[in-house]
């Protein structure tokens, strides 16, 4: 008997039809009920007949020409359907529209015309994630994406020591190189086999299982998707970088992502699917202007309020006005880091981050800006309220 139950929302009736037939086609998911409308209110008669069904996958059809309804329908079911997996069936050919579909609240982006094995693949996958996470509902993790304003400023630096930061308060964290050239393994003194090149190149069977084989552990912990070797700009379709993502923040509670100087459609997608962008820069003029042209680069997509500028090396300078800095750069200055250019230089030579090395005034930094990124996360609440009684 199939294990999973399906419900079908599609306006065009052959497609609809295609669908069902497919679903059906897979042996492992049967269609339940199928409906020519996309429900936007609770008093739709499609969505009560649904819930009454209660379906494992809720599969929408995102029409040509009509993909803002489609987007709308999504964002409803996963709100009045929340134990069920939205899936969703589009084109491959517009960016955006899978990056907002993946905002809804949908699990699976499937390419448009799809087939039975597409279908076939992305029903094992949420069939093996729930029988790892014992049917319970699995959250969504938080990307950060660390960002230089210019070469040099230290990203890879932030993103490493945060990275561990985060897993030393909070565990379940990763770090994403995708430099074209990745450092984050030699700032961990790590020897990886693989790099985010193989994770994108085997897409097409990635689960958590083959992604997790991909990446490095660090002794702290820390899960590590390393960058390549030798100077390589990966050209993968920005779906390919949505779908490894998609993948990634059903694994882990937070995931760092160093995009360092990279600036192409991987990093827009990154600061897309950002929580927060943290743009690294020096008090400098150099350094600022070159950060108000990368945040307007990177914030074309709409992603402008979740930048937080953190000045690196930083120390007081006579006549630099940071409400100045803010309005001409569009960011608010989230943090500083202070100047200790040869303790970090140091540690990159050993090996051994900053993070690892006592209770130094930079260490301590890092760590209350790993504090204030999840400040306002639950788990993060609970966990202060069950240290600190009184508060």
């Amino acid at each position: 008997m199939p294990e999973l139950s399906v419900a079908v929302f599609a306006t065009d009736k052959d497609q609809r039809t295609l669908l069902q037939v497919m679903v059906d086609g897979t042996s492992v998911a049967r269609t339940v009920c199928s409906h020519s409308t996309m429900p936007l209110a609770a008093n739709d008669p499609g969505i009560h007949k649904t819930k009454a069904l209660s379906p494992d996958v809720v599969l929408v059809d995102i029409a040509i020409n009509d993909e803002v309804t489609a987007l709308r329908t999504m964002q409803f079911l996963h709100q009045e359907m929340p134990e069920a997996a939205v899936f969703a069936v589009g084109p491959m050919t517009q960016p955006q529209l899978i990056v907002n579909s993946m905002r809804t609240g949908v699990r699976e982006y499937i390419k448009r015309p799809t087939s039975t094995t597409d279908l076939l693949e992305a029903f094992v996958r949420l069939t093996a994630t729930r029988r790892k996470a014992g049917r319970e509902t699995t959250k969504k993790g938080k990307v950060f994406a660390v960002v230089n304003a210019k070469g040099g400023s230290g990203a890879t630096t932030v993103a490493v020591n945060l990275a561990l930061a985060l897993q030393n308060a909070h565990h379940n964290t990763a770090l994403v190189d995708l430099a074209p050239m990745g450092h984050c393994a030699l700032h961990l003194n790590l020897r990886p086999n693989f790099t985010v090149t193989d994770a994108v190149t085997n897409l097409h069977r990635l689960d958590a299982s083959l992604l997790e084989s991909f990446m490095v552990r660090h002794d702290h912990g820390l899960q590590v998707l390393a960058g390549p070797a030798i100077p390589r700009m990966m050209e993968p379709s920005t779906s390919d970088f949505a779908r490894l993502f998609d993948t990634m923040v059903g694994m882990f509670q937070y995931i760092v992502v160093d995009v360092s100087s990279r600036l192409d459609g991987a990093a827009r997608l990154a600061s897309s699917l950002a929580e927060k962008i943290l743009l690294i820069a020096h008090a400098d003029v150099a350094s600022l202007w070159s950060a108000a042209r990368v945040a307007q680069y990177l914030g074309e997509n709409g992603s402008r309020e979740r930048f937080g500028l953190v000045l690196n090396r930083y120390r007081k300078v006579g006549g630099f006005n940071e409400a100045e800095t803010e309005a001409a750069i569009g960011a608010p200055v989230l943090w500083r880091i202070p100047n200790q250019y040869f303790a970090v230089s140091a540690a990159i030579d050993r090996g051994v981050p900053v993070m690892q090395q006592g209770n130094s005034e930079i260490s301590r930094s890092i760590a209350g800006l790993a504090e204030h990124l999840t400040k306002d996360d639950l788990d993060v609440k609970r966990s202060a309220w069950s240290l600190f009684k009184t508060v």
